[in-house]
């Protein structure tokens, strides 16, 4: 930045300096330069031509005009006096040798100024023309100075900037690296057969002779999940279903190049391959593009404007308990890829449920039978867990491929709020894009209470706009989850029910005296919560499916939080006595002020 900053500066000198050379220039053209006059013709009366010491003077015509040393250079040397040679008469003959001597002698390159007292000579006699288009040599010197430094500056300032990594090598999407001389392409082709499954490349090293042209027969031999292949040259293979195949052609190989599948989450899974250029140059080894991410940290938080309202198209969630379903209930869940709005006016690029981060919150009776018809109709691979159902995984929790579907049944015997969520790996991305939600099963003897509220906590991790990975984006204006945030467990957003703070701008619902029953569950996918609310006292508590405090209970204890990992999940009751704002929080407050907070508006 400085380098640049003094190139800017020298640029915008250099006209200023160019302007004042030329006028300076100008101004000497324009400057008179008296010299002696023209030496008399022989034999006529205006006398003969005279040497004269240095530091002495000529005359002619009654002009006195100093020759030799300048007038600046100095005194004369001691002892040497100014002669002066009259026009009147014949020179002596010492004189006249002395004056043919001088006249074969070059001139003086001093300049020469007109005798105090002495009229100007005339321009015609005594000053010769500059010639046209001739230019001062200290101006000339001063231009060249000038232009040189904004040209070395500049030079300097793009090395150091290729050098820091501001300006990218480049290369073309073949692979190869601009300046590996020593490697010419061979005309040759190398054919490798890849295999993508179970979050691997096989083989996973691919080993090409330097300057080949390397094509790759790749097939996704994985029974559920969508895969694809990118190379860091920027060549792809598209997203290819369960049993397709494509041809890769890489280009000519020059240097070593990493291959990965771009479907999110499956890099960070180990689903990597590289591509070895073997026998090529240290010029060229392990050479590799840039990926132009304009140098912005993946880690970086998103910003979030959480005093502002939700985006006009954003639906806010009807936080009630949903109505008892009965013994027998059969619902269908539709994964689909959407751009949800997680805070106002910041989308990701979301899997989901039937569309909501967060997907719906069911309710089942105990003793009931619950079945979820599951269709894919995403880009990938998906499945179901449902937590509160004793059953082996191996089927009903399998990966299903996009267009296929399965039917998951189960009995709900046990009582509490239950965590369901997708199951393919990696799990922590596809929970962080959306795809988890709550069933809730009350248990037998819970008292009768006025409203009852759900609060599903999640957390999120959005890739920042310029980071590597946010290419990957599948629609335009959202933000893709960042498996790199995830890992280092740095959330953008932390949110009740697929929003931040939606309930702070359309408040839940209470009256004095009314019992107010709060179900809350920490998805995750790995957080927890500390459940607040401010100026609330909660007598009842219900935590993994057993009261830890009830009303009647002799001690007359009350609850401050609700404590609760990820996957747990319980419910607080409590009564308001005056009419107010209340606020429920995650008193964790870090993720209260990343999103986890909702209003009670009670009124009398």
């Amino acid at each position: 930045m400085a380098l640049s900053t003094l190139a800017f500066l020298v640029l915008v000198s250099f006209p200023v300096l160019l302007v004042t050379a030329v006028r300076a220039s100008a101004k000497h053209r324009r400057t008179d330069l008296p010299t002696p006059p023209a030496p008399p013709a022989p034999g006529t009366g205006d006398g003969a031509r005279t040497a004269l010491p240095l530091g002495g003077s000529r005359t002619g015509s009654g002009t006195t005009v100093p020759v030799g040393r300048p007038a600046d250079a100095g005194a004369a040397q001691p002892g040497a006096a100014p002669a002066r040679a009259e026009a009147s008469g014949a020179a002596a003959p010492e004189a006249a040798a002395a004056g043919t001597a001088a006249s074969r002698a070059p001139a003086a390159p001093a300049r020469t100024a007109a005798a105090p007292g002495s009229r100007p000579n005339s321009p015609a006699k005594d000053r010769p023309e500059m010639r046209p288009g001739s230019m001062d040599r200290r101006a000339l010197t001063s231009t060249l100075l000038a232009l040189g430094s904004v040209l070395g500056v500049t030079a300097l300032g793009a090395a150091l900037d290729r050098a820091q990594g501001s300006l990218p090598d480049g290369t073309d999407r073949g692979g190869v690296l601009p300046g590996a001389g020593a490697v010419t392409p061979t005309g040759q082709t190398t054919t490798i057969e890849v295999s993508m499954a179970d979050m691997r490349f096989r083989p996973d090293v691919l080993e090409v002779p330097a300057g080949n042209t390397l094509v790759i027969e790749l097939a996704n031999d994985d029974p559920h999940d969508v895969h694809d292949l990118v190379l860091a040259s920027g060549v792809s293979s598209g997203r290819l279903q369960p049993g397709a195949s494509t041809t890769v052609e890489a280009g000519v190989i020059s240097h070593d190049l990493e291959g990965w599948c771009s479907i999110v989450g499956h890099r960070a899974m180990g689903m990597t391959l590289s591509v070895t250029a073997t026998g090529a140059g240290p010029s060229a080894a392990g050479a590799e593009p840039s990926t132009g991410s304009g140098g912005i940290d993946e880690l970086s938080r998103v910003p979030l404007d959480l005093q502002a309202a939700p985006g006009a198209g954003y639906q806010v969630r009807d936080a009630r308990l949903p109505a008892a379903s009965g013994s027998e209930q059969r619902v269908r869940f539709e994964v689909t890829d959407v751009a949800a709005e997680i805070a106002p006016g910041v989308l990701m690029d979301a899997m989901t449920y039937n569309g909501t981060v967060v997907g719906p919150v069911l309710r089942s009776e105990l003793g009931s039978r619950l079945t979820v018809d599951l269709v894919n109709n995403s880009a990938m691979g998906h499945s179901l867990d449902l937590h509160a159902g004793r059953i082996a995984p191996d089927e009903a929790m399998r990966t299903i491929p996009p267009g296929d579907s399965l039917e998951y049944a189960i009995t709900t015997d046990y009582s509490g709020i239950w965590l369901y969520h997708c199951a393919t790996m990696p799990m922590s991305v596809h929970m962080a894009a959306g795809m988890a939600g709550a069933l809730i099963v009350p248990p037998v003897g819970s008292a009768e209470v006025d409203r009852e509220y759900v609060l599903v906590q999640s957390e999120h991790y959005l890739v920042p706009d310029g980071a590597p990975g946010s290419e990957a984006v599948i629609h335009e204006g959202a933000h893709p989850v960042s498996p790199a945030k995830i890992a280092a467990e740095r959330p953008d957003a932390t949110v009740f029910n697929g929003h931040a703070n939606q309930y702070v701008h359309s408040p839940l619902q209470a009256r004095v005296g009314e019992r107010v029953r709060l179900w809350v569950l920490a998805a995750g996918p790995s957080r927890g919560i500390s459940f607040h609310v401010v100026g609330g006292v909660f007598d009842t508590v219900f935590k993994e499916g057993e009261y830890l405090l009830r009303p009647e209970a002799e001690t007359r204890g009350g609850a401050q939080a609700l404590d609760l990992a990820a996957a747990q999940g319980g419910f607080v009751e409590l009564v308001f006595d005056e009419p107010g704002t209340y606020t429920a929080v995650n008193h964790s407050f870090v993720d209260l002020e990343r999103g986890a907070r909702a209003l009670i508006e009670v009124t009398a």
